[in-house]
């Protein structure tokens, strides 16, 4: 391995922070953002069939959403700004369900973050612009959305809001429920 610096989170079993080794000069830096076999040896053996990417500006709050039938690994990253990044944990019969965990990435720091399936994501823009990229491991089933509400009380993310700051969310966000009635 070498190339690629893996920090599992707060206990929560299968997330990891992903850190890549950035060769930089006078020119600029390169760096590998993703290798199978790199992968594999940190215990991320997964086949990706497709690559997203988004564009949102300061305060727009996207999630926290899953896919029901056909869930996802998520591999993510921020080419351009930066976001803080949110995971909550919904596997049936996991010891850590419905704990969250929160990473900041950005263009600067280069993280990235492994997300399995059963997983809620979702994140929030915290620089002016923000391009976010992420690999899947299934396609997208636009009829297979699933979602809980950002701001959860028994969730309880901490949403690094800045004072000053106006959250945008689409309206679907606006409108999923809560942990306890996704239990139901």
């Amino acid at each position: 391995m070498g190339k690629i610096k893996v920090t599992e989170c707060n206990g929560i079993k299968g997330l990891k922070v992903i850190e890549p080794t950035v060769f930089g000069d006078a020119r600029g830096y390169f760096m590998e953002t993703y290798n199978y076999k790199d992968f594999c040896e940190a215990g991320i053996d997964v086949t990706f069939v497709q690559d997203n990417q988004s564009s949102s500006h300061y305060g727009v709050l996207r999630g926290l959403h899953f896919q029901i039938r056909y869930p996802q690994d998520k591999l993510v990253r921020v080419v351009a700004g930066e976001v803080f990044d949110v995971a909550v944990d919904l596997r049936p019969g996991s010891e850590t369900f419905g704990q969250w965990y929160g990473v900041l990435l950005s263009a600067e720091n280069k993280k990235q973050f492994f997300i399995p399936k059963g997983f809620a994501h979702g994140f929030l823009v915290l620089s002016d612009h923000a391009e976010f990229t992420y690999k899947c491991s299934d396609f997208y089933h636009p009829n297979d959305e699933g979602g809980l509400i950002w701001n959860d009380p028994e969730i309880g993310v901490e949403w690094p809001i800045p004072e000053g700051m106006s959250l945008e969310l689409s309206e679907k966000d606006t409108r999923w429920g809560t942990l306890k009635e996704y239990r139901r």
